[in-house]
């Protein structure tokens, strides 16, 4: 049931419909296609708990413990598109989670960089991962908020809980002509996913895309912090 192609294909079908929703929000109807394959090529049931499995395909987020979740897919395919991947750059990841967005990312980028502050879902992501064939990602726990300056500069950085401001260790991992892709906001408050970029002079500007719900980003410098 869980790997029907039928289900595969209706849940594009959907990311298609919310994209042309949010296309005044966005700027385009329709993703890259490039991120719908991705998304096509990725088992999102082998990512969820096993009580979960029947709703894998559906186009919302789903609990995976510890307080976390699986990002609904629409959101996944729209950060992913945000970045502007090519097929040689590395990004870092804030927030691995169960490594859906992770596996998605690899289909499209040379290497994944994922930081998870939760050890065993950090353990159990890096298990599924290398389990699956993904190879191209390397995961470690850890603050996210202080990124993985060992692999910086990175081409894109995308981050998979909210922060009440833009990390500034995050801007400065970000290579010249990169792209940054976070939720900014208030735990239970407003949130907007926010695209930050820095130009090839190192000039940083951001702009506010869409409403959003994330849960929040944790450790020495996240929200619950505040």
């Amino acid at each position: 049931m869980a790997d029907d192609s039928s289900q595969v294909e209706r849940l594009l079908k959907d990311i298609d419909w919310e994209s042309a929703q949010c296309r005044s929000w966005i700027g385009k109807e329709r993703l890259d296609p490039r991120v719908l394959e991705a998304l096509k090529e990725v088992p999102r049931h082998a990512f969820v708990p096993a009580w979960q499995v029947p709703y894998a395909y559906d186009n919302g987020p789903l609990p995976i413990g510890y307080g976390q979740t699986i990002s609904q897919p629409f959101i996944v395919a729209l950060m992913s598109d945000m970045l502007r991947t090519e097929a040689h750059h590395v990004v870092l990841e804030v927030g691995c989670g169960s490594g859906y967005q992770s596996a998605v990312l690899s289909q499209l980028v040379r290497h994944v960089y994922s930081v998870e502050i939760v050890a065993e879902l950090a353990k159990a992501a890096q298990e599924r991962l290398a389990r699956l064939g993904y190879a191209n990602v390397t995961i470690r726990h850890g603050d996210g908020y202080h990124g993985w300056p060992e692999h910086a500069p990175f081409d894109g950085i995308i981050v998979t809980a909210a922060a009440p401001d833009v990390p500034p260790s995050l801007i400065a991992q970000l290579k010249p002509g990169g792209r940054l892709v976070i939720p900014v906001g208030q735990p239970h408050g407003q949130q907007d996913l926010m695209l930050v970029e820095k130009n090839a002079a190192g000039e940083v500007s951001s702009q506010n895309m869409l409403p959003v719900a994330f849960v929040p980003l944790t450790g020495d410098h996240g929200a619950e912090h505040e």
